[in-house]
């Protein structure tokens, strides 16, 4: 196995001084490794993501990124940050700019990308997306679903290693999520290494190497989709896949 690009060692994280929301979490991400991480709402799924980027602050143990330490220093945060896109439940798009405005914004001001390539890369990835003919409109203009693939472009501009998607489905309508999640399936063919917080079981079944179950902080199981949805060991994951599923 190659060195693992995303490293957990004991990571502890409170809000405040009694909410513990991050336990003891142990967790080695392999390159192109696709993780689907799901849990019951509070159970820290998405903190657990967020702290890979530095969203989210620590307080004990250690999260190594591409073999940089994610520690206060700014530098290493920033390193790191450049190796990482982010998608969110909410799409976070500026409603005074473009589409393509969205997508060149950061790749221009903070990659120092001249304004011809950022375009051109931007343009490259709306296709991808399958939404380059929205290129000029603004993102009110658009659907919610067409909204979260910009968001997906945006992040795949700064051509990162590290894709994070917190629940990004959970905001669209129903005939709307299947769009989103046929651009993922797609990017996880291209070897891209993702860790996607979600309750869309299918896409689990379909694209994820590893599945995550999580509550009250803590890893309560992890297995390959088949076991996990087969045959899941604790009683906690049991009685969640009952209610997700129905069964």
């Amino acid at each position: 196995m190659s060195e693992p690009i995303v490293v957990f060692e004991k990571v502890n994280k409170w809000y405040g001084n009694n909410f513990h929301v991050l336990r003891d979490i142990d967790l080695s991400v392999a390159k192109g490794e696709r993780i689907v991480i799901c849990g019951p709402s509070g159970s820290g799924k998405s903190t657990m993501i967020r702290c890979v980027n530095a969203l989210e602050e620590y307080q004990e143990g250690r999260i190594t990124v591409d073999g940089t330490p994610l520690t206060d220093d700014v530098k290493a945060i920033e390193a790191v940050r450049k190796q990482v896109g982010m998608v969110f439940q909410q799409f976070n798009l500026f409603p005074h700019l473009t589409v393509l405005e969205n997508l060149t914004l950061a790749p221009m001001w903070v990659g120092h990308t001249p304004k011809a390539e950022a375009e051109e890369r931007a343009m490259t990835q709306l296709k991808r997306v399958r939404i380059a003919e929205q290129a000029q409109k603004y993102p009110l203009q658009l659907s919610g679903g067409q909204q979260q693939r910009v968001a997906i472009a945006r992040a795949l501009c700064l051509t990162p290693k590290i894709m994070l998607f917190d629940e990004p489905t959970s905001a669209l309508d129903p005939e709307m999520i299947k769009e989103v999640l046929d651009v993922m399936t797609e990017l996880a063919g291209l070897g891209m290494t993702m860790l996607c917080v979600t309750h869309e079981m299918g896409f689990a079944k379909a694209v994820a190497d590893r599945v995550i179950f999580m509550d009250q902080g803590q890893i309560v199981e992890q297995n390959t989709p088949h076991e996990f949805f087969n045959n899941p060991k604790s009683e906690r994951t049991k009685d969640f896949l009952s209610k997700i599923l129905g069964h």
